[in-house]
Protein backbone atom coordinates (compact mmCIF):
# COMPACT_ATOMS: atom_id res chain seq x y z
CA UNK A 1 0.00 0.00 0.00
CA UNK A 2 1.65 3.58 -0.96
CA UNK A 3 0.40 6.90 -0.39
CA UNK A 4 0.33 8.88 -3.59
CA UNK A 5 0.12 12.68 -3.31
CA UNK A 6 0.21 14.48 -6.85
CA UNK A 7 1.24 18.36 -6.37
CA UNK A 8 0.43 20.46 -9.63
CA UNK A 9 3.53 23.01 -9.85
CA UNK A 10 3.15 26.80 -8.84
CA UNK A 11 2.48 29.68 -11.11
CA UNK A 12 4.66 30.82 -13.89
CA UNK A 13 4.12 33.92 -16.07
CA UNK A 14 2.29 31.66 -18.93
CA UNK A 15 -0.07 30.43 -16.19
CA UNK A 16 -0.25 34.09 -14.67
CA UNK A 17 -0.80 35.11 -18.46
CA UNK A 18 -3.53 32.77 -19.13
CA UNK A 19 -1.48 31.08 -21.73
CA UNK A 20 -0.42 27.22 -22.63
CA UNK A 21 2.63 26.28 -21.58
CA UNK A 22 2.01 22.48 -22.38
CA UNK A 23 6.39 20.77 -22.46
CA UNK A 24 7.47 24.75 -23.09
CA UNK A 25 9.80 24.97 -19.87
CA UNK A 26 8.96 27.91 -18.25
CA UNK A 27 9.90 29.36 -14.57
CA UNK A 28 7.99 29.55 -11.53
CA UNK A 29 7.55 33.74 -11.25
CA UNK A 30 7.85 34.90 -7.65
CA UNK A 31 4.10 33.97 -7.10
CA UNK A 32 4.78 30.60 -7.72
CA UNK A 33 7.66 30.38 -5.45
CA UNK A 34 5.27 31.58 -2.50
CA UNK A 35 2.89 28.88 -3.59
CA UNK A 36 5.41 26.24 -3.16
CA UNK A 37 6.65 27.55 0.22
CA UNK A 38 2.94 27.68 1.60
CA UNK A 39 2.26 24.31 0.16
CA UNK A 40 6.19 23.04 1.40
CA UNK A 41 5.11 24.12 4.78
CA UNK A 42 1.26 22.30 5.04
CA UNK A 43 2.93 19.22 3.59
CA UNK A 44 6.30 19.30 6.10
CA UNK A 45 3.51 19.45 9.15
CA UNK A 46 1.07 16.66 7.35
CA UNK A 47 4.46 14.73 6.31
CA UNK A 48 6.24 14.68 9.97
CA UNK A 49 7.30 11.09 11.12
CA UNK A 50 6.92 9.97 8.11
CA UNK A 51 9.10 8.44 5.16
CA UNK A 52 8.80 10.10 2.25
CA UNK A 53 10.36 10.00 -1.87
CA UNK A 54 9.82 12.88 -4.19
CA UNK A 55 9.72 12.86 -7.45
CA UNK A 56 9.21 15.66 -10.52
CA UNK A 57 8.51 16.15 -14.13
CA UNK A 58 12.24 17.38 -15.22
CA UNK A 59 10.76 20.49 -16.49
CA UNK A 60 11.70 23.88 -14.67
CA UNK A 61 8.42 24.57 -12.93
CA UNK A 62 8.04 21.36 -11.39
CA UNK A 63 11.53 20.86 -10.33
CA UNK A 64 12.12 24.23 -8.42
CA UNK A 65 8.42 23.22 -6.81
CA UNK A 66 9.46 19.85 -6.05
CA UNK A 67 13.08 21.12 -4.21
CA UNK A 68 11.12 23.15 -2.33
CA UNK A 69 8.64 20.79 -0.74
CA UNK A 70 11.99 18.44 -0.22
CA UNK A 71 14.39 21.31 1.50
CA UNK A 72 10.49 21.87 3.99
CA UNK A 73 10.88 17.55 4.10
CA UNK A 74 14.18 17.57 5.00
CA UNK A 75 15.21 15.74 2.21
CA UNK A 76 16.00 15.89 -1.50
CA UNK A 77 13.90 14.92 -5.19
CA UNK A 78 15.54 11.91 -5.65
CA UNK A 79 14.02 11.85 -9.49
CA UNK A 80 13.44 13.80 -12.35
CA UNK A 81 11.21 11.96 -14.61
CA UNK A 82 10.17 13.28 -18.50
CA UNK A 83 7.36 10.86 -18.29
CA UNK A 84 5.75 13.43 -15.30
CA UNK A 85 5.89 16.19 -18.10
CA UNK A 86 2.92 18.66 -19.38
CA UNK A 87 1.17 16.93 -22.42
CA UNK A 88 2.33 18.70 -25.31
CA UNK A 89 0.21 21.04 -26.98
CA UNK A 90 1.56 21.06 -30.35
CA UNK A 91 0.83 24.15 -32.08
CA UNK A 92 -1.22 25.57 -29.57
CA UNK A 93 1.83 26.44 -27.23
CA UNK A 94 2.19 29.75 -26.09
CA UNK A 95 -1.25 30.67 -27.20
CA UNK A 96 -4.09 32.23 -25.04
CA UNK A 97 -6.65 30.42 -23.62
CA UNK A 98 -8.99 32.49 -26.40
CA UNK A 99 -7.17 32.09 -29.26
CA UNK A 100 -7.09 28.35 -28.31
CA UNK A 101 -11.19 28.33 -28.65
CA UNK A 102 -11.36 30.38 -31.23
CA UNK A 103 -8.96 27.92 -33.30
CA UNK A 104 -9.57 24.49 -32.26
CA UNK A 105 -12.85 24.87 -29.77
CA UNK A 106 -13.50 23.04 -26.47
CA UNK A 107 -10.34 21.97 -24.36
CA UNK A 108 -10.87 18.23 -24.36
CA UNK A 109 -12.17 17.78 -27.81
CA UNK A 110 -9.63 19.81 -29.85
CA UNK A 111 -7.56 18.39 -32.08
CA UNK A 112 -4.47 20.08 -32.03
CA UNK A 113 -2.24 19.58 -34.96
CA UNK A 114 1.36 18.09 -33.32
CA UNK A 115 -0.20 17.62 -29.75
CA UNK A 116 0.52 14.80 -27.60
CA UNK A 117 -2.53 12.75 -27.87
CA UNK A 118 -4.78 12.23 -24.25
CA UNK A 119 -4.30 8.52 -24.20
CA UNK A 120 -0.98 8.43 -24.78
CA UNK A 121 -0.70 11.28 -21.65
CA UNK A 122 -2.52 8.91 -19.72
CA UNK A 123 -0.80 6.07 -20.42
CA UNK A 124 2.74 8.09 -20.18
CA UNK A 125 1.48 9.21 -16.53
CA UNK A 126 0.82 6.10 -14.77
CA UNK A 127 3.80 3.98 -16.48
CA UNK A 128 5.90 6.69 -14.71
CA UNK A 129 3.83 6.69 -11.47
CA UNK A 130 3.79 2.48 -11.41
CA UNK A 131 7.77 2.56 -11.69
CA UNK A 132 8.28 4.99 -8.94
CA UNK A 133 5.80 3.30 -6.89
CA UNK A 134 7.74 0.07 -7.51
CA UNK A 135 10.90 1.43 -6.54
CA UNK A 136 9.58 2.57 -3.37
CA UNK A 137 9.89 0.34 -0.19
CA UNK A 138 6.61 -0.39 1.70
CA UNK A 139 5.32 2.05 3.60
CA UNK A 140 7.26 4.76 2.12
CA UNK A 141 4.52 7.65 1.00
CA UNK A 142 5.12 9.35 -2.28
CA UNK A 143 4.89 12.92 -3.51
CA UNK A 144 5.24 13.37 -7.35
CA UNK A 145 5.32 16.88 -8.36
CA UNK A 146 3.59 17.17 -12.43
CA UNK A 147 1.08 19.74 -14.41
CA UNK A 148 -2.40 19.98 -14.69
CA UNK A 149 -3.29 18.28 -17.53
CA UNK A 150 -1.24 15.32 -16.56
CA UNK A 151 -2.64 15.12 -13.07
CA UNK A 152 -6.90 15.50 -14.45
CA UNK A 153 -5.68 12.34 -16.78
CA UNK A 154 -4.70 10.10 -13.70
CA UNK A 155 -7.45 11.60 -12.01
CA UNK A 156 -9.98 10.67 -14.28
CA UNK A 157 -8.58 7.18 -14.88
CA UNK A 158 -8.46 6.52 -10.60
CA UNK A 159 -11.85 7.70 -10.16
CA UNK A 160 -13.45 6.54 -13.16
CA UNK A 161 -14.25 9.75 -14.83
CA UNK A 162 -16.03 10.75 -11.87
CA UNK A 163 -13.38 13.29 -11.27
CA UNK A 164 -12.78 16.30 -12.24
CA UNK A 165 -16.50 17.26 -12.62
CA UNK A 166 -16.87 19.40 -15.38
CA UNK A 167 -15.94 22.97 -14.73
CA UNK A 168 -13.25 22.11 -12.17
CA UNK A 169 -9.75 22.87 -12.44
CA UNK A 170 -6.37 21.96 -10.02
CA UNK A 171 -4.99 24.79 -8.94
CA UNK A 172 -1.26 25.93 -9.00
CA UNK A 173 0.15 24.04 -5.95
CA UNK A 174 -2.82 21.87 -5.56
CA UNK A 175 -2.46 18.54 -4.02
CA UNK A 176 -4.69 15.25 -4.45
CA UNK A 177 -3.75 12.73 -2.75
CA UNK A 178 -5.04 8.89 -3.76
CA UNK A 179 -3.84 5.54 -1.47
CA UNK A 180 -2.46 2.68 -3.99
CA UNK A 181 -3.32 -1.16 -3.31
CA UNK A 182 -2.16 -3.05 -5.97
CA UNK A 183 -4.49 -2.24 -8.80
CA UNK A 184 -6.56 -0.58 -6.82
CA UNK A 185 -6.69 3.65 -6.56
CA UNK A 186 -8.62 5.25 -3.93
CA UNK A 187 -8.79 9.32 -4.60
CA UNK A 188 -8.75 10.29 -0.76
CA UNK A 189 -7.91 14.17 -0.95
CA UNK A 190 -9.11 16.12 -3.63
CA UNK A 191 -7.64 19.67 -5.27
CA UNK A 192 -10.36 20.51 -7.59
CA UNK A 193 -12.05 24.10 -7.74
CA UNK A 194 -14.53 25.93 -9.65
CA UNK A 195 -13.31 27.52 -12.54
Amino acid sequence: MTILTLVRHGETEWNSGGRIQGSTDIPLNDTGRGQARELAERLATEYAGREVVIVSSDLSRAAETADVIAAALGTTVSRRMPGLQERSYGDAEGLDVATFYETYGPWHAADVPNAETWPAVRERALVALAEVVADTPEGVDVIAVAHGALIREVIMFATDGAFPREGERLPNCSATTFRLDGDVWEMRAYAGVAS
